[in-house]
Formats: structure tokens, C-alpha cells, sequence
């Protein structure tokens, strides 16, 4: 992302919104792009390589989970969906598609802004990268330890791997599918239920240190999203 002025795509049919989210953006300092149809938002995409996209579903020409589908194939920039569409199954289908966030119409401004950064931080935060530590958390990749205010935290090794899928994804909303599918493998997405369960002792365990319980985010219905 550039240090100086990151850039944005909006891709999304209605003038009214591109206007609003380009004034929005520009305020915040983005240099923006838009597109009023999906496949000119692919083109702009391939020309600009933008720092972030901002994505309607709700498209003349494609899909917006096609859209997802098809930057997926090439770029991994940032996706941000901004839909009317409000239902856990379009969100499932949109995160599980390869989008980095989800919000709906109407929206705050300030929250968009709020989840763009998010994902721009996500996106430049390296999954090879040796340690983690933000908020009093800290996590050696290596040596697979975790420690909160220097206290340990003994974790399984089942423990351990969701919390380290869901930090090198900070920000980010994973589905459940998509957490069975990293730690368990392709065959175990019907075993959500085992999932919680870990997850329930993961926070137990975090709490006793005393983190706070807002590190791990439950997205009702869709996933769990790592809070920093």
C-alpha cells in the first residue's frame, strides 16, 4: 500500500453511493477509482491495482460473489463488500468467496473508513512473519508460545492454530467453513459444533490471563473475527 496516498476502487451501480463513498474517501485521503458495472470494475482493477476495493453485490452485469470469485483468481487486495444485502448466507457466501470484510446498506462512514483500514492493515501483515504482538498479546511463531502481560498462556496445539489463524487474519471476519477447512481440513465443515468448543476454551484460557474478552469477536451465524 502506498505510504502516501492509498488508493480505492468503489465498484458499485449507483451514482448516489459512488458519489457519497468518493467524497467519503477522499476526505480520508484515498485517491479514487469507481465503476458502475462488474466487469469494468475487474478492468480498473487489473489497470489501478488499488490498495483497497469496495465492492456492491448487487451488480447490472455479474455477481458480486463472481466479482470476489474472479479478483481472487489473480490479486489479493483488500475486498470490502458494502450490500443491502443483509442475510448470513450472502455474508458466508461473500467472505467464503475470498472477501475481507462485509457491510451493510445503510452504512455509518465512519465505520466503512474504520473497516478499510482494517483490511489495509490486514493485507500488509505477513503470515511468515516471526512474532506477533499487539494490545499485550504476544505470540513467537516459532517457538508456537503465547503470552498476555508476559504470563503464559498454555494452550493445545488445536488451541494454538485457531488463534494463530485468527491473528495472521486480524481484522478480518473468517467463516466457520473456512476455519474447519484451515485446521481440520476440506472434509470437516459440517463440524461446527467442534469448532465452538475449541474456541469456548481458547477464550477461557486467554480470559484467565486477563485479556479481554473482545479479543475474539463471534459474528452470529458467519464466523469469528480477531479484534486488536
Amino acid at each position: 500500500m502506498s505510504q502516501l496516498t492509498p488508493t480505492a476502487l468503489l465498484i458499485d451501480d449507483e451514482p448516489q453511493i459512488r458519489r457519497l463513498l468518493r467524497i467519503t474517501l477522499e476526505g480520508d485521503g484515498y485517491r479514487v477509482f469507481d465503476a458502475e458495472t462488474a466487469l469494468d470494475g475487474l478492468r480498473e482493477a487489473a489497470s489501478r491495482k488499488p490498495d483497497v476495493i469496495v465492492l456492491d453485490l448487487g451488480l447490472p452485469d455479474l455477481d458480486g460473489i463472481e466479482v470476489i470469485r474472479r479478483l481472487r483468481e489473480w490479486s489479493t487486495t483488500p475486498i470490502v463488500i458494502l450490500s443491502v444485502r443483509d442475510s448470513e448466507e450472502e455474508k458466508v457466501s461473500a467472505l467464503d468467496a475470498g472477501a475481507d470484510d462485509y457491510v451493510t446498506k445503510p452504512f455509518h462512514t465512519e465505520e466503512l473508513l474504520a473497516r478499510l483500514r482494517v483490511a489495509q492493515r490486514h493485507a500488509q501483515r505477513s503470515e511468515s512473519e516471526a512474532m506477533f504482538e499487539e494490545a499485550h498479546l504476544r505470540i513467537d511463531f516459532p517457538g508456537r508460545t503465547v503470552t498476555y502481560r508476559n504470563k503464559p498462556v498454555e494452550l493445545t496445539p488445536t488451541e494454538y492454530s485457531i488463534l494463530r489463524l485468527l491473528v495472521t487474519h486480524a481484522g478480518k471476519v473468517l467463516t466457520h467453513a473456512q476455519i474447519l477447512r484451515s485446521i481440520w481440513g476440506p472434509k470437516s465443515e459440517e463440524q461446527s459444533q467442534y469448532l465452538r468448543v475449541h474456541l469456548s476454551h481458547l477464550r477461557s484460557k486467554l480470559t484467565a490471563a486477563g485479556a479481554p474478552t473482545s479479543f475474539i469477536k463471534t459474528e452470529s451465524g458467519i464466523g469469528y473475527r480477531f479484534n486488536t
